[in-house]
């Protein structure tokens, strides 16, 4: 039974996975907002305003209509005088969308398509109900909708709502209708308006067949929405994909130049220095300064064995890599089982963690780096909390907290200097290199600390950028 559920579960998620939506760039939205939305969606609005607002208040079309009748028009100019006041507003933003937040004008499209399809479906409902000819404009406002509203959720909800607000708009209608004869079948005044009989005999297929219509185009535009994205997150993956391996292997090719010209240079000192070690029988200071020099070539040539190393690193190809992953081998591989460290390692990962695109060892290196700080801090016992989540601006950020004694404020600004350390041994090269690989992608890296109360480090990486190089 367990394997069945798990398997069941793997084919809901692979179901899940086939129509979820990549997430929508900010610049996408609103190039999309500016055309459909300012380009066309607000002349529309202006034209069909004037001419409901010339119907509705000034002209004498709608007259000898029974009392009911009326009552609803009357209804449909209040809601109508609220319909203007709130695209005028909503148009504003959207006209100076270029000097506004892209979640702002994302909140109003949602709040003017829910309206539009409300207030749609109330003239549907005293212009005929289900046999009213305002029904073609339910497609076109599902298409729009299509169009401009990036999530997934939000998009098939209010396109969902739009052929419910049809069929209550047409339900309602009847009821209007069959009230209204009564009344007049009651009283004996009055008459039956004009179209208040179109619909009533609408047979159930054809309602059936309205309705299936809108469901399938709202299922058809979120499909064709999935595939044009995916494509569209295809294509600029690739352009990424190629600028960051041909900045990599810059990267490497510069380090390990680097490394080699230095590395010759300090064997020859390295060698003289151990000559005249050995030939110098005199003045004991000089033998010690000759072992001061040999001890810091030996150091130099360690730091640019690690360079090399980096640079080896950073030849490495271009991938996607979900961070949670690499968390995970970072805390196997400095935490690794059957040790003596008696450390807890607690982990906590948001749902949806995107990808990030880059070298795999960059990231792995940021996290095993800020891991083996934290176990170095701790001599061995205490807790790790990790935890990462996608920021407000989609970004992946990691946090590291540990239980050791904590960081001197005097020393929280020269952490990610190089060659820094408060580590008998230490090379001061471990946090120098988790700045300098966040930094790589247009990421980040701070410290947050006081004395007594352990060391969280967070790391914000974008999970769309362009890897920075450091001139």
């Amino acid at each position: 039974m367990r394997a069945t559920g798990a398997r069941l579960g793997e084919w809901f998620r692979g179901i899940g996975g086939l129509v979820d939506a990549p997430q929508a760039d900010d610049a996408v939205f609103m190039q999309r907002v500016a055309f459909v939305e300012r380009g066309v969606a607000l002349p529309a609005k202006a034209v069909s305003s004037l001419v409901l607002l010339y119907l509705l208040f000034v002209s004498s079309w709608f007259r000898d209509l029974t009392p009911l009748a009326e009552d609803a028009w009357n209804v449909l100019r209040v809601f109508f005088v609220m319909y203007f006041c709130l695209n005028v507003g909503g148009g504003i933003v959207i006209w100076g969308m270029d000097e506004v937040p892209a979640r702002l004008v994302e909140r109003v499209v949602y709040v003017l398509a829910l309206v539009d399809s409300i207030f749609l479906s109330a003239l549907t409902v005293v212009t005929g109900g289900f046999g009213s000819i305002l029904y073609w404009l339910y497609p076109g406002l599902i298409l729009r909708n299509a169009a401009v509203i990036p999530r997934a959720d939000v998009q098939i909800m209010i396109n969902v709502a739009v052929p419910g607000y049809y069929m209550l708009a047409g339900f309602l209608h009847r009821l209007l209708d069959r009230t209204d004869r009564e009344l007049i079948e009651t009283t004996g005044r009055g008459a039956v308006g004009a179209g208040a009989e179109d619909g009533a005999g609408e047979p159930v297929e054809s309602l059936v067949t309205r309705l299936l219509l809108l469901l399938l185009l709202t299922a058809c535009c979120y499909a064709l929405q999935v595939l044009l994205d995916r494509k569209r997150q295809e294509e600029a993956e690739a352009r990424e994909f190629a600028v960051k391996q041909q900045q990599l292997q810059a990267a490497g090719r510069l380090a390990a130049e680097i490394a080699h010209q230095l590395k010759n240079p300090l064997g020859i000192i390295n060698n003289a220095a151990y000559t005249l070690q050995k030939t110098v029988k005199e003045g004991k200071t000089i033998t010690q300064q000759i072992a001061i020099i040999r001890e810091e070539v030996v150091r130099s040539d360690r730091i640019l064995t690690e360079l090399m190393g980096y640079a080896q690193l950073a030849e490495g190809k271009v991938e996607r890599v979900l961070m949670t992953d690499e968390i995970d081998r970072a805390v196997d591989q400095v935490f690794p089982a059957g040790t003596d460290y008696k450390v807890e390692v607690r982990r906590d990962y948001a749902p949806a963690i995107p990808f990030l695109l880059g070298q795999r060892g960059h990231f792995s290196e940021i996290i095993v780096n800020l891991l083996t700080n934290a176990r170095e801090a701790m001599d061995g016992r205490g807790r790790v909390w990790i935890h990462a989540r996608v920021t407000p601006d989609y970004e992946v950020e990691v946090r590291v907290k540990d239980s050791g004694p904590g960081i001197a404020p005097e020393n929280l600004s020269k952490l990610f200097d190089a060659y820094f350390t408060t580590k008998e041994h230490g090379t001061g090269l471990g946090l120098a290199i988790v700045k300098h690989n966040a930094e790589l992608y247009g990421g980040n890296v701070r410290a947050e600390s006081a004395l007594g109360h352990g060391a969280t480090f967070v790391v914000t990486l974008p999970a769309r950028s362009v890897m920075r190089l450091r001139r």
